[in-house]
């Protein structure tokens, strides 16, 4: 029997990384705000590695944190080993890695939500979603408690028809045992929401005290404070090493003789795995003339023994498993704790939703990570914190906030759901991104902290920090740029000491330090300070000069493309009248509904003459006409 449990302005489904973010976006603007759980021990939950970052994927954790979310803040305060990577290459690149404790982060985030004012938690299993007339109402709990909400945002990872897969064994399941959400794809599918299969899996855990280092090569983490989060709070975390091992060809022998036991190549498996995180028996078999691949044990936290095996991702039979695992150098006694497996689950077609993450069929209604066919964590969150933002925006009959690919990286990757959409779990890659110059790990507060303040999720004591860090990058650019050295002698000698060229005519402080052998330590030989800049004002100060050509021209590449983002196209449009536009064009333009004509132009099938004549066209809808069909 169903019942009226309560009224809430936004209502988040799932409590995983996205639904952690939107939940906390909606109750920090300040809106009633109800998150329900399956299960309250899995909020937060870690079922693949728990690791926070990597290339792309950084970028997006430091995005969030600079408009107000949870994740860098929670990584920084529960990670056992933090690493810079990419550092010798340039900075677009850089990206921050943390391995995290995976008990130790779910219990952090659930704590986090349980004291945010405005937030309610609620364990139940939501299996109907309550819409009338195209516009949300609720959700109604398997046990028939109804919960109304202006505002629902549906983040359920891979729950949604989730069937585990070892070998020849499958069986209705969650990630690690958790519950499988049955019903609600069907609600989804009842409201017309198309659906699609996707797959995913992970590795094996193992037994710590049955594995022999010795035979590995270390992997530690950066002896330097490095933190996800703005806010730069050292929590001195304990640090620990990750090892670093390779297949061999008996393991390469293993799965190449037992390819019919995988259900990966049996059959078994149905949906579409994803393309940058392949299986080991998928890398084996696409990859058969490599001698190895590289496998890293990485721990799962302080205080177990249980190690992650990454790079081995498996749905073989646990019998091979073993097997497999045994034929790895310092592995060969290994114990298996937890076996590896794959996951199937729905998954929603993603160009249904608008860049706020709105279903554009049904108002009020958002879905936000895993369900619109990512992978990871972070791309998760990122979404999550987008979508919940634009709930409140909403209810508040605010603008919404929409991230364009100049930017952020969240905003990329929004952009290609919404505008392409996705044949197999999405990944976000630096390559994705057109102007990854400016898309650095370093400036994600420079580019997103004024947004985040805007819409009421970045907090005054943050806002402040962020402006007088900006404040003194400005003044030492100046400065830098005021001191004039004259070629004397005396400079002509303290160059030369710094292995560097004379110079000819007065120069400046700035312009000596665009020379790729100049660093900061050696400006101040020039020109002192009184007081010492912090390290993330200097870094600013030497990346916008040594890269100041670079990052002018793809300013000047993003004011250019503005000029088709800004231009908006009505909602109401009817691209089947216009009859200048290519048929193929018409119906990928009436099917996505763009809402810029940069978004229009990015579509596959849109061609630029097709572009030419919707321009014309919303130039006579702006002059008051609508009569242009595209006739010559």
């Amino acid at each position: 029997m169903e019942y009226v449990a309560g009224e809430f302005d936004v209502i988040v489904v799932g409590a995983g990384h996205a639904g952690c973010e939107a939940a906390l976006a909606g109750a920090r603007m300040g809106l009633r705000t109800l998150i329900i759980t399956i299960n309250m021990d899995s909020i937060a939950h870690m079922p693949c590695n728990p690791a926070i970052g990597g290339p792309a994927k950084g970028h997006v954790v430091r995005e969030i944190d600079a408009l107000g979310g949870e994740m860098g803040h929670n990584t920084d305060r529960t990670n056992i080993q933090v690493r810079m990577l990419n550092t010798g290459k340039g900075p677009a690149v850089h990206a921050l890695r943390a391995q995290a404790d995976r008990h130790l982060y779910a219990a952090s985030m659930k704590q986090v939500l349980e004291n945010t004012e405005n937030l309610t938690l609620r364990q139940g299993l939501v299996e109907k979603l309550l819409i009338e007339n195209l516009t949300i109402q609720g959700v109604v709990l398997q046990t028939g408690a109804k919960y109304l909400g202006k505002a629902v945002i549906i983040t359920t990872g891979t729950y949604l028809k989730s069937r585990i897969i070892i070998g020849d064994v499958n069986f209705s399941s969650g990630p690690n045992g958790m519950l499988a959400s049955n019903k609600l794809s069907e609600s989804l599918v009842e409201h017309g929401i198309q659906l699609v299969r996707f797959k995913t899996g992970t590795p094996p855990r193992v037994n710590k005290n049955t594995i022999d280092f010795s035979k590995m090569s270390i992997q530690p983490g950066d002896p330097s404070f490095l933190p996800f989060s703005h806010a730069l709070c050292d929590y001195n975390r304990p640090k620990h090493d990750c090892w670093l091992t390779y297949t061999t060809d008996r393991t390469k022998e293993i799965i190449l003789s037992n390819l019919n036991r995988s259900p990966l190549y049996s059959g078994a498996i149905e949906g579409t795995g994803p393309r940058y995180c392949p299986s080991i028996e998928d890398k084996i078999v696409r990859f058969s003339d490599k001698p190895s691949h590289q496998i890293f044990l990485e721990p799962e936290g302080e205080n177990t023994i249980e190690y992650y095996v990454q790079g081995f991702s498996t749905s073989f039979p646990e019998d091979l498993q073993i097997e497999m695992l045994r034929s790895i150098a310092g592995l060969e006694n290994v114990q298996m704790i937890r076996p590896g497996y794959a996951i199937e689950y729905d998954a929603v077609i993603p160009t249904q939703l608008k860049a706020t993450l709105e279903l554009k069929d049904i108002d009020g209604l958002y879905t936000a990570g895993q369900i619109n066919g990512t992978s990871g964590y972070e791309e998760a969150a990122g979404q999550g914190i987008v979508a919940g933002i634009n709930a409140v925006l909403k209810i508040q009959g605010k603008e919404p906030l929409i991230l364009e690919r100049s930017d952020a990286y969240i905003g990329v990757m929004i952009d290609d759901l919404v505008t392409k959409g996705t044949m197999d779990p999405y990944r976000l890659l630096t390559s994705r991104a057109e102007y990854r110059l400016i898309l650095r790990n370093d400036n994600a507060d420079l580019r997103l902290t004024e947004m985040g303040y805007k819409v009421g999720l970045v907090k005054e004591e943050a806002y402040q920090r962020f402006t007088r860090k900006k404040a003194l990058i400005e003044q030492e650019l100046e400065r830098l740029e005021s001191i004039k050295l004259r070629p004397n002698l005396e400079t002509i000698q303290q160059l030369e000491a710094l292995g560097t060229a004379p110079i000819v005519n007065t120069t400046s402080l700035r312009e000596l330090l665009r020379r790729t052998e100049i660093e900061y330590d050696h400006i101040l030989q020039f020109a002192p300070i009184e007081q010492p800049l912090p390290k993330e004002v200097i870094e600013q100060v030497v990346i916008q000069t040594k890269y100041e050509g670079y990052i002018k021209k793809q300013l000047e590449q993003i004011v250019k493309n503005k000029k088709l983002e800004n231009r908006r196209i009505p909602e109401d449009i009817d691209y089947m009248s216009i009859s200048g536009i290519a048929l193929e064009a018409r119906d990928k333009l009436n099917k996505i509904r763009p809402h810029s004509v940069g978004q229009a132009a990015r579509i596959s099938g849109v061609n630029p003459a097709d572009i030419s004549i919707l321009l014309i066209y919303l130039e006579q809808l702006r002059r008051g006409g609508s009569n242009y069909h595209g006739q010559s």
